[in-house]
């Protein structure tokens, strides 16, 4: 049995966050865990976030082996963006995509 979190329209970009991804999934969640506490990135703590409440979450449900949980599956989709315009030369604008992400992470 799977149990998941997710963290829907997090303000960075999938770019950023989909190494971190590529770096603990296949890992169990406590060295996945000990990964993402030294790596020097934002994303790093969303992805860490969505981890522990993972973890939480099989807790609550009384998961039976807990010491053992391994992370199955990360994902990191795109999500919408904000737009934004920033004057450029000669009258002419620049559209800014200020982009973001829904992290989703699966253990079992």
């Amino acid at each position: 049995m799977a149990y998941e979190a997710s963290h829907r329209f997090a303000r960075i970009s999938p770019r950023k966050v989909r190494p971190l991804a590529d770096l603990v999934r296949g890992k169990s969640a406590d060295e996945a865990l000990g990964l993402l506490r030294y790596q020097p990135h934002r994303g790093a703590r969303m992805l860490e976030k969505v981890l522990r409440s993972a973890l939480a979450n099989a807790e609550d449900r009384r998961a039976p082996n807990l010491g053992h949980l391994t992370v199955v599956d990360v994902r990191v989709e795109q999500g919408p963006m904000f737009r934004r315009m920033r004057p450029k030369a000669r009258g002419m604008a620049a559209i800014l995509k200020k982009r973001m992400s829904h992290i989703r992470v699966a253990l079992e």
